[in-house]
């Protein structure tokens, strides 16, 4: 429905078209972001670097910091699992033998979300620096040895799935064979 001169718009409705509109200019935003991975990455890498900056200049908010690292944490555990999982799922799995059917390695997490996850996470966790309620007191070095210890202990589970159920998920562009390259060379030749 289209507002001619003689119409007004009610306040809901005007704010909810301006918050309409602010949610797309956001989402296109986003959206042009998305092949620009290595960009994306340093641009996390600073919100984080401000956030480590600005925890290290008041001296507090370490119970922050903490549920920053957990839910860091949890992130990864999706980034680096398989999206079906092998230990629960009866149907196609992945391939553990050379014969089998190649196929590709299907995040539970996808690269891009890991990516908004984090960074959204490190710019909530900043503007919480703000309030001195989420500053509680505590003794940060057990809350750093306590998560060290749960980081090593998650890793070596996960890496201990990925070799149970062999595989690796990353890929670093077209795996090509020796013989194929072999053959490549010699027909360059």
């Amino acid at each position: 429905m289209d507002v001619g001169p003689g119409d007004e718009l009610s306040p809901e409705t005007a704010i909810s078209r301006w918050k309409l509109a602010a949610w797309q200019q956001y989402q296109h935003m986003l959206d042009k972001t998305t092949p620009h991975v290595l960009r994306r990455w340093i641009g996390c890498f600073v919100v984080a670097c401000i956030y480590v900056l600005r925890v290290y200049l008041v001296q507090g908010f370490y119970i922050v910091s903490y549920g920053l690292g957990i839910y860091i944490l949890n992130l990864l555990i999706g980034f680096l699992s398989p999206q079906v999982d092998p230990e629960i799922h009866d149907g196609p799995t992945l391939p553990t033998r050379g014969s089998d059917e190649f196929r590709p390695f299907v995040r539970r997490l996808p690269e891009f979300k890991f990516w908004y996850s984090i960074t959204k996470a490190f710019c909530i966790a900043f503007v919480m620096t703000f309030f001195s309620a989420f500053d509680v007191p505590v003794f940060w070095p057990i809350l750093l040895f306590y998560w060290v210890v749960l980081f090593m202990l998650t890793m070596r589970r996960q890496i201990s799935h990925m070799i149970k159920y062999k595989y690796v998920p990353f890929s670093f562009g077209k795996q090509v064979g020796i013989c194929q390259t072999l053959i490549a060379e010699f027909i360059v030749k």
